[in-house]
């Protein structure tokens, strides 16, 4: 047997990494500023971090949801502190797509509806229902295809107030397109969606899988903007690389015995590492960090010509070039040892550090970028 050959591979195998750093095999050292789809958050290797996984192992790394875990609890009060959403319930599980699945199903489960709304470019998974709801048709098999899921133009207002009715159980937007290449929300768009949510009794979901944690210099991108949803999705950055996703739940939505479920969802060593993330990240004002070297970046990479726009906030960026960046990623990888990140807008860079950078990485970055 083989592996299923589905991901084009660079010939890079990692084998170490520690901080905003890798290195593969042969020893060769790499500057990580993709940080594996914006998942490591705190620095690869924080020794806090592995300490604290390898203490909980040693006591205990799983067992089922049919008995109490007080792991659980002191995540969830302690994400409800540091997310400002105290007020919300919380459902473990173990991928961004299946917290956007469940909130999907909550959101259906709530209002008796099946009509969702979503924008273009979106990108919230590739199970079922969230793939349906992705604006990539090469990736929706057949089987995923008759979900009753509606695209409209992503920030416009007037089409927005045109698809909403009264079989529309929720509309699903990323707090920041990732994977499209970096786009925001609007302010307008994000108060319309809510406003027509509240007159027509669905729910505003919030994917946050890729742009919470911290990573845009507030624990939500949403954040930025005067909105709360009734449902926020978040994963990557939340575990730094091991498998944790949550759903935070308005609680107008009363939960039953049953309603949702999961195996490997809200482990104890899930935990562990999702509650470590969250004190080094308040512990070492990682979020600032993310504001301050965000816009630093945003400076240095404006300075250079061919860049025409830099989009996004703190250190979930994407820097627009006037051609394609495929030749220009390949010669800041294998050439000058960077990693960065690609999208959908074959023109677009994406930067997604570790939220520790420091300014002299970001320094070395540009100087490479202007020789690649």
């Amino acid at each position: 047997m083989k592996p299923f050959d589905v991901y084009p591979l660079y010939p890079i195998e990692p084998v170490k990494a520690q901080g905003c750093y890798l290195w593969d095999k042969d020893g060769m050292q790499y500057l990580d500023l993709y940080g594996g789809h914006a998942v490591i958050s705190i620095g690869h290797s924080h020794p806090r971090y592995v300490s604290k996984i390898s203490e909980q192992i040693q006591q205990i790394g799983f067992y089922s949801n049919s008995v109490q875990n007080s792991l659980q609890i002191e995540l969830a009060e302690k994400l409800g502190q540091v997310s400002k959403y105290e007020d919300y319930q919380l459902f473990l599980c173990s991928s961004g797509a299946e917290a956007n699945e469940n909130a999907l199903k909550l959101a259906s489960f709530h209002t008796g509806k099946s009509k969702v709304l979503a924008v273009s470019g979106a990108f919230h998974g590739r199970t079922s229902g969230v793939v349906a709801a992705t604006d990539n048709p090469k990736i929706v098999a057949p089987f995923n295809a008759n979900h009753d899921v509606e695209f409209i133009p992503f920030n416009d207002v007037d089409i927005l107030a045109s698809a909403f009715d009264e079989t529309v159980a929720a509309i699903i937007i990323e707090g920041v397109q990732g994977v499209a290449g970096v786009y925001s929300p609007t302010q307008e768009f994000l108060s319309k969606a809510q406003a027509l949510c509240d007159s027509f009794g669905s729910l505003l979901i919030l994917d946050e899988v890729q742009s919470g944690a911290g990573r845009t210099g507030k624990y939500f991108a949403h954040q930025h903007f005067d909105v709360k949803p009734d449902i926020i999705t978040l994963a990557k950055g939340m575990g730094n690389g091991f498998p944790v996703a949550s759903v935070f739940i308005s609680r107008k939505i009363e939960p039953w015995a049953g309603m949702l479920g999961t195996t490997f969802g809200g482990n104890h060593l899930a935990c562990a590492a999702a509650l470590s993330v969250l004190e080094i990240t308040c512990e070492e004002k990682l979020m600032k960090n993310a504001s301050i070297m965000g816009a630093y970046a945003k400076e240095k990479l404006m300075a250079i010509d061919q860049v025409n726009e830099v989009r996004g906030e703190g250190l979930m960026l994407g820097a627009s070039f006037d051609f394609p960046v495929a030749e220009l990623r390949k010669k800041l990888l294998m050439k000058h040892q960077v990693f960065t990140g690609s999208a959908a807008d074959k023109n677009t860079l994406r930067i997604l550090p570790p939220l520790n950078i420091k300014q002299e990485h970001i320094d070395h970055f540009i100087s490479k970028l202007k020789l690649a």
